[in-house]
């Protein structure tokens, strides 16, 4: 789902004053002699990128994080999962945009990269994705610039670099002083009632066909948003597996009083409108959920939104969670 093409810059003055501005956290430093290009440090390693880019082909993460800040988009991968956290605007911009490539990797449509005739590619995929792709082909288009995801909490970094890389840094800078005001909010509401409660979470990837649900915990989709307002996740991933894997795992549907019995309190996944996902409804019927003590004590919370991966949708995941936990205030 990621892709790129030859680059031409104009504007020798513009392009001056944005290195003096845009160097920032990729560490870049103009090119020798060429004062429209940059180093940028990527997950490629470090790749001369424009230092203003005009026509950006964007994948993977790197598509909600690059519509919000306003960079000069030409083509995107599609992005299905993060559609119901966009506002109206973010929305059409996307709707508007060429999709150059799918859900995955393995569907970037090259042409489609190489018609939109793009400066700068930026590919927000995890590293094994890199394997699906022909990354000599995209370099063959334009400078390519690998900023994908690692651990789901991740996305903080990783929004900032991928904006880096498109010259809107300012435009995170200025979302994140927003979500990180309304979390120390939150935090401050809900001090007194999540003290001392051990919390657990039900992710929405489980395999019903397996007998598996996905138990998450802090630094994962549906826990690190919660940890800013100061929801303790308790325990930890036996054997890391690396991305996610580190802060998640899939047990049996059997072990299900092993692996959260200790909770005092569960939240767990929902989709946007509020319903469970199968594989979360799933756990919710089961005579095992059912005789949790956390469920038992009433004490089972919904969250939307946990897929945020930007600041401006995070927003959204912010409120969500303090319309879950609001019952708390009550005890």
């Amino acid at each position: 789902m990621h892709a790129r093409t030859p680059w031409r810059l104009a504007g020798a003055v513009i392009a001056a004053l944005v290195l003096v501005t845009s160097c920032g956290s990729s560490g870049s430093d103009p090119e020798p002699g060429d004062a429209a290009t940059r180093t940028f440090e990527a997950d490629n390693g470090r790749v001369t990128i424009p230092a203003d880019p005009q026509r950006i082909v964007a994948t993977g993460y790197a598509v909600p994080v690059l519509i919000e800040a306003g960079a000069k988009l030409v083509g995107i991968s599609t992005w299905k999962r993060g559609l119901p956290l966009m506002s109206e605007e973010d929305r059409r911009t996307y709707d508007g945009l060429a999709k150059v490539a799918g859900e995955t990797a393995a569907e970037t449509n090259y042409e489609a990269v190489a018609k939109a005739n793009p400066d700068l590619i930026v590919i927000g995929v995890p590293k094994p994705a890199l394997g699906d792709l022909d990354m000599k082909r995209l370099e063959s288009i334009a400078p390519v610039a690998v900023i994908g995801p690692t651990v789901p909490s991740a996305w903080r970094e990783l929004s900032h670099r991928q904006a880096d890389a498109a010259g809107r840094a300012e435009a995170v800078e200025k979302t994140k002083a927003a979500y990180e005001k309304k979390a120390g909010e939150l935090k401050a509401k809900y001090r007194d009632a999540l003290a001392g409660l051990k919390f657990g979470h039900v992710g929405a990837y489980g395999d019903i066909s397996a007998g598996t649900f996905m138990r998450e915990f802090g630094g994962s989709w549906g826990t690190n948003i919660a940890q800013d307002v100061g929801v303790n996740y308790y325990g930890e991933v036996e054997k890391k597996g690396g991305g996610a894997a580190d802060v998640s795992e899939h047990p049996s549907i059997e072990e299900l009083p092993e692996s959260l019995g200790e909770a005092d309190a569960i939240t767990y996944t929902v989709e946007a409108d509020g319903k469970p996902s199968p594989e979360v409804k799933y756990v919710l019927d089961s005579k095992l959920w059912k005789n949790l003590p956390a469920v038992k004590d009433g004490l089972t919370f919904p969250f939307r939104y946990t897929e945020a991966a930007t600041y401006e949708s995070a927003l959204r995941t912010l409120d969500a969670i303090d319309e879950a936990l609001a019952p708390l205030l009550d005890r």
